[in-house]
């Protein structure tokens, strides 16, 4: 007797629906190298394998990074954190030095769960109560506070309440570099947080006077804050820019620099290596010649200006950092070599003017952001951008071009009017916020170097020339993400299907 049609097409069917699922997952496997490294450097896997059974201390790094931290991308959600504790409670040492490896696509709906189950405060209720802040124009009730700033943004010795006048012609009196301030020892020999910059930190002093009065003149744009001046050489500066200005006057020089770094999302530092820890996304490029994605570390950016003349010798620097703050700060710590270091731009001159002016104005629309919508979950870090959209945004006025990724800023909260030329500056800047794919020259327009040997991450400097190469000669291709996979397999089954269904139909009707 012949074999029913049916089971034959149930077996078709199943090796069909089979071979499309294994298909998903058959990729060859990719062993992450970990080496070479550089001197006196760890990866984290390494430092995990070691420590990870020690009891507590999983749980107190994932609690270290819960923080908020100084700088950097890598906003920790629930779903990170959850992602992060399951690569180390499983030892899956390889996706740990490569983490999260996920595409924004996929970052960006964490970010938005984060937010709903985020807590509101009361205190920040206060400053929406007394500074409405609404995008339509409304004028605020009265003028900001200095307690109510100060969750944003700091000002030093400065007030808000009264008006200030600032003498610069005489050293700063604060005092100079902490470590203490800095660094938190966890035990086991983990230290996080990083030491005094030995170039920087000894003018730490004079740097935090000048990036609190920086600040501080910043909010003179604020509606109804009495006027801060600052006096240096028989020059009075109302502005930031006015300030800079008065500096190159009194014979100093000042060049700004457009900055970028491989984001550290953890500054941990272990037995005395520091711990290699970038936070990695997927570019959604394929590497030639395999079937894998390229992950590239986030960078960080920031403006930085170095002061340097016959009163006044310091090093600052700009972004909207993870801490909800975008504002002058000072930057004397020692940066983990493998960050490296690259000045994508710098300005002199009426240039250095226009920078410091365009960083005043962010500084203010951010405050005019927090004012409107105080209880934006961290900060408003995410949701207003991260330190590259700023920086990006900036860039694209400077010199025509954006060259940052990724940028996270939801434009349609840039809307108060008082802000035209901020919201303007963010809203024509690229986003990373609908899934599109990157650019390849905002992927390594981002890079700390342009010297691919310099890069001194395992793996990477291999995956970027190959890449690169493949961008120059046309050759370049896009991958897709597990669940674009799954869904166009998932098509090609179903499709199959119906075709199978209806060839039986066809076959059992009556002849």
């Amino acid at each position: 007797m012949p074999t029913p049609v049916y089971p034959k097409l149930s077996r078709i069917s199943c090796a069909i629906v089979l071979a499309a699922l294994i298909g998903c997952r058959s990729d060859a496997p990719y062993i992450v190298p970990e080496e070479p490294m550089p001197a006196n450097t760890v990866m984290l896997s390494q430092m995990m394998r070691e420590l990870s059974a020690t009891p507590g201390f999983t749980d107190a790094l994932l609690a270290e990074l819960d923080k908020n931290g100084k700088k950097g991308p890598a906003l920790m959600t629930p779903a990170l954190m959850h992602r992060l504790r399951e690569l180390i409670l499983g030892k899956d040492w390889q996706r740990l030095d490569r983490f999260p490896g996920w595409t924004m696509q996929e970052i960006n709906p964490t970010v938005r769960v984060a937010g709903h189950v985020a807590g509101k405060s009361e205190a920040l209720e206060g400053l929406a109560a007394s500074h409405p802040g609404t995008p339509t124009g409304s004028t605020p009730k009265g003028s900001m506070s200095t307690a109510q700033a100060k969750p944003f943004i700091d000002l030093g010795p400065y007030s808000l309440e009264h008006a200030e006048k600032i003498n610069l012609n005489k050293p700063s009196q604060l005092p100079g570099f902490r470590r203490n301030d800095l660094v938190t020892d966890l035990g086991t020999g983990v230290v996080r947080g990083d030491d005094a910059n030995p170039k920087l930190a000894p003018l730490h002093s004079e740097s935090q006077r000048i990036a609190d009065v920086l600040n501080r003149l910043s909010l003179n744009a604020l509606d109804g804050a009495p006027t801060a001046t600052a006096q240096i050489a028989g020059k009075h500066s109302t502005t930031p820019e006015a300030l800079v200005q008065a500096l190159m006057d009194s014979g100093h020089t000042v060049t700004v620099s457009d900055a970028r770094y491989f984001a550290n999302f953890g500054h941990f530092h272990y037995k005395g290596h520091d711990v290699m820890m970038p936070f990695w996304v997927s570019s959604e490029i394929k590497i030639p010649g395999t079937k894998r994605t390229l992950l590239v570390p986030v960078s960080h950016a920031e403006y930085e200006w170095q002061i340097r003349g016959p009163r006044i010798n310091a090093n600052i620097s700009w972004y909207f950092g993870i801490d909800g703050k975008a504002e002058f700060r000072t930057m004397d710590t020692l940066d983990q070599s493998w960050v490296l270091d690259r000045h994508a731009h710098e300005y002199r001159g009426a240039d250095a003017v226009e920078v410091t002016r365009l960083v005043g104005r962010m500084s203010v629309a951010y405050m005019h952001q927090h004012s409107a919508r105080p209880t934006l979950p961290f900060g408003g870090y995410y949701a207003l951008g991260v330190c590259q959209d700023s920086v990006a945004a900036i860039e694209k006025k400077m010199t025509g071009k954006a060259t940052l990724f990724p940028n996270t800023a939801d434009g349609a909260l840039f809307d108060d009017p008082r802000d035209a030329e901020v919201n303007a500056l963010i809203e024509a800047i690229p986003k990373d916020r609908n899934g599109r794919p990157p650019e390849p020259e905002r992927i390594f327009g981002s890079l700390p170097t342009t010297n691919m040997d310099a890069i001194t991450i395992p793996g990477l400097t291999a995956d970027l020339v190959a890449v690169q190469t493949a961008w120059h000669d046309g050759t370049l291709e896009r991958t897709h993400s597990w669940t674009q996979k799954m869904t166009a397999r998932l098509v090609g089954v179903s499709a199959a299907i119906l075709a199978i269904g209806i060839v039986v139909v066809r076959r059992r009707r009556p002849r």
